[in-house]
């Protein structure tokens, strides 16, 4: 016998609700029956989880602007496995981001100055809101990894002498190094270990209104290999390096730092504001032993619509998860009822949080993409393995079995049409129901 657990997404009005066999039923009669088998047999990665990022604005909105039991009460939803949604990777600006109340790094000088030594390194800035916020979360859910993505170097490090646009200067390179042993071990002081580190977030983008940074492939192969890597060993810091952190248009950019770095690179790390997922899979192909990391991709108003977007997220997390992903990772945890704050300069945004919280009312309001994230979470726990299980553009789904022999699998009808889906389990038919156009399904399927 099997004990089946299902949550749906309906539509808007009906969001990861909690469903019996029966409620999803009954089945069309005559209807076309879409199979999708699950075979424990053929293995894929192991999964590191789910989650967003604690940018600096989010992390005032959540430490500051909600009440005491609003923040409980939320963070409860965000990283408690039974309570709420169990959230467990989070990925974290090194300094300002564009979602930041100000430009600032760990190590800001007066123009004309330089500090080789780091001696003026500080993260005093993350102790008021965001590392309270990454402890909290840890205490909620011990499985919770931590990974750091810095926007922009110190502006003395580079060409440009500002946090906006330039390169880094080639003789920063091992002091740049020395700033992510810094970083790490500043966080490892608070209880805060830091799973893995980019280089560089979007190393081929070069925003002129916040924080960001031009680092070609040929340019971070040689600061892994020669600067980042050597002083990881030499400190004792066995933190992941993950390589690019960008779209999936450009492969070639981390096949050749994966070419050049070699054993010094762990893994890539993915956006999917370009290309397609299966870059991933190309890349991962090309080079086996390396970890696939999915680090950032956000919601916003130019998919505006709900079905469309909620869509968005569930298809696209799908096949992020088929290509060899051992992680999910959306963008801002939180952001206010203008899309912000944002750094001076920034102009208006478009972007999704997972809540907003809005900062003139302290409404909190879960969007879409938490209910999303959700059915990903929820039910693939820290270190399931991924499974195969038949996936098509109608019927798309992953499957993956759990530390507890669980099998948790995520579906979605990406047809314009009802779809009549069977779900077949050790070559039985475990479970028969209907799919509406455009809605998800999380099953859980566990044995008596």
């Amino acid at each position: 016998m099997l004990n089946i657990t299902i949550y749906q997404s309906n539509g808007e009005e009906e969001l990861f609700v909690k469903k019996t066999k029966e409620q999803l039923g009954p089945v069309t009669m005559g209807a076309e029956k879409h199979t999708v088998v699950i075979d424990e047999e053929q293995t894929f990665q192991e999964m590191d989880g789910f989650g967003a990022s604690f940018t600096d604005s989010a992390a005032y909105l959540i430490h500051q602007v909600l009440d005491t039991e609003q923040r409980l009460e939320l963070m409860t939803q965000l990283f408690d496995a039974n309570e709420g949604i169990g959230l467990s990777v989070l990925r974290q600006p090194m300094g300002a981001s564009d979602y930041a109340r100000d430009f600032y790094s760990y190590n800001d000088l007066p123009e004309g100055q330089t500090d080789v030594e780091l001696e003026r390194f500080s993260i005093a800035h993350d102790e008021e809101d965001i590392i309270p916020l990454l402890q909290e979360a840890l205490q909620l859910n011990p499985d919770v990894k931590l990974m750091g993505s810095p926007w922009s170097p110190p502006g003395w490090m580079k060409t440009s002498g500002s946090m906006i646009g330039g390169e880094l200067k080639p003789e920063y390179c091992s002091v740049y190094a020395n700033y992510f042993v810094r970083y790490i071990q500043g966080y490892e002081a608070n209880g805060l270990p830091i799973y893995a580190i980019t280089p560089q977030n979007e190393a081929l983008y070069s925003p002129g209104h916040y924080p960001g940074m031009i680092m070609l492939p040929e340019v971070q192969s040689d600061f892994i290999k020669n600067h980042l890597k050597p002083q990881f060993v030499k400190n004792g810091i066995d933190t992941k390096i993950l390589c690019y952190d960008h779209n999936w248009d450009k492969p070639d950019y981390p096949l050749t730092v994966l070419e050049q770095a070699g054993d010094a690179v762990d893994g890539v790390a993915w956006h999917w504001y370009g290309g397609k997922p299966t870059a991933q899979s190309e890349v991962f192909e090309a080079f086996s032993g390396k970890e696939v990391h999915f680090t950032e991709g956000s919601g916003g108003e130019w998919i505006p619509p709900f079905e469309q977007a909620f869509s968005n997220v569930m298809r696209t997390g799908i096949e992020i998860l088929r290509n060899h992903s051992k992680s999910y990772v959306l963008w801002n945890m939180a952001l206010d009822e203008k899309n912000g704050p944002t750094v001076p300069g920034f102009g208006t945004s478009t972007c999704r949080g997972i809540v907003t919280v809005n900062q003139q009312t302290k409404e909190l309001t879960y969007t879409l993409d938490y209910y999303a994230l959700a059915h990903f979470s929820k039910v693939i726990r820290p270190k399931a393995v991924r499974i195969a299980s038949t996936s098509d553009d109608r019927i798309r789904s992953v499957a993956f079995k759990n530390t507890d022999g669980s099998i948790a699998a995520v579906l979605f009808n990406d047809s314009e049409a009802s779809e009549s889906v069977a779900i077949q389990l050790h070559g039985e038919e475990a479970l028969h129901l209907e799919m509406p156009a455009k809605s998800a399904l999380t099953i859980k399927l566990e044995s008596n």
